[in-house]
């Protein structure tokens, strides 16, 4: 099971993303999703979810809505996450 949760209002924000995106999209998000969560060791975690999440549906929203699209967004967001953090 998928879980896009951004918010402690996970309902609904579930029901919110649902509603912007048709079946066919919100699949493919899924799909993305797990794909690039399962490559990494820690792809369970909830923030890196919802990092890798809140990419995809910026790519969805942009109109960019094939998998390989959602997939290429998930895993910017995934090196992102997993670069180190540059101090100021």
């Amino acid at each position: 099971m998928v879980f896009w949760t951004i918010s402690p209002h996970s309902i609904r924000q579930r029901i919110m993303i649902e509603d912007d995106f048709d079946r066919r999209t919100f699949a493919n998000m899924d799909l993305a999703l797990d794909r690039v969560c399962g490559r990494s060791p820690i792809g369970e975690q909830h923030e890196l979810r919802n990092h890798i999440a809140e990419s995809i549906i910026l790519c969805a929203k942009g109109g960019r809505t094939t998998l390989g699209a959602l997939t290429e967004a998930g895993e910017r967001a995934l090196a992102r996450f997993q670069s180190p953090k540059k101090s100021a």
